[in-house]
């Protein structure tokens, strides 16, 4: 008598596959993407308390009232930017890393700028567990980019504000693209720029979506109306 099949996780639909299927439902067609998904083990960038659902494609909350990007969005902004392997990349909002991976598996180098020191220490050390010699995280404002590093060929901005922080704008290569959630933070539009010789060009828009808010001196103000930190 030949026995029953155990019910349970399929495991050929288990781990970063899960993953790689949510990316295709949302559209990501790249190969490269995809296979750099499949390659990068999200179990290595949550916090210990969320490894059980790393797979899950959803965003995972961290420290300082932070959450994720989720997987699936990850990638369609990821794609947007249409990586071949030869960028210099700027990432605002590094977050534990696992976004600046996928970006370093696509791009030449990423230059990622999170805004917590402790956020940023830990996602140089998820990022060094998985022999990611070409990112780099600093310690910053996120909206002042990182002018000492600039040009860029593309940059990913992983909060929300009204409009693109001119500074970002002016470290974009001319021909360059630039994804932003465009909002208040909460409610917005994923959009696609390219940069031409007069200023940045709205391209498409990728996706909607909710974000956290982008702070810094060209987004919105840290502090609250009594002086509190929010």
């Amino acid at each position: 008598m030949m026995p029953r099949p155990r019910r349970g996780r399929d495991p050929e639909k288990s781990g970063p596959e899960k993953l790689v299927e949510a990316a295709r439902a949302a559209g990501v067609t790249d190969g490269r993407l995809l296979r750099a998904l499949r390659g990068t083990p999200r179990v290595a960038f949550v916090p210990d308390s969320h490894r059980a659902s790393a797979y899950v494609d959803a965003p995972v909350p961290i420290a300082h009232g932070q959450v994720t990007t989720q997987p699936s969005l990850v990638a369609m902004m990821v794609a947007a930017l249409g990586l071949t392997g030869d960028e210099h990349v700027l990432e605002v909002g590094s977050g534990l890393g696992f976004q600046t991976a996928l970006l370093a598996r696509l791009a030449a180098d990423v230059v990622g700028v999170e805004r917590w020191a402790d956020l940023a220490e830990r996602a140089r050390a998820n990022l060094a567990g998985q022999d990611m010699g070409n990112a780099e995280i600093v310690v910053g404002d996120g909206t002042l980019g990182a002018p000492d590093r600039a040009p860029f060929d593309a940059i990913v901005v992983s909060a929300a504000f009204p409009e693109v922080p001119p500074p970002l704008a002016a470290q974009l290569r001319v021909g360059g693209r630039l994804v932003q959630p465009i909002g208040p933070g909460g409610l917005e539009l994923v959009e696609l720029y390219e940069r031409a010789r007069e200023g940045l060009v709205r391209r498409r828009t990728v996706v909607p979506a909710h974000f956290v808010r982008l702070y810094g001196e060209y987004g919105y103000s840290p502090r609250g109306p009594f002086g509190e930190t929010r």
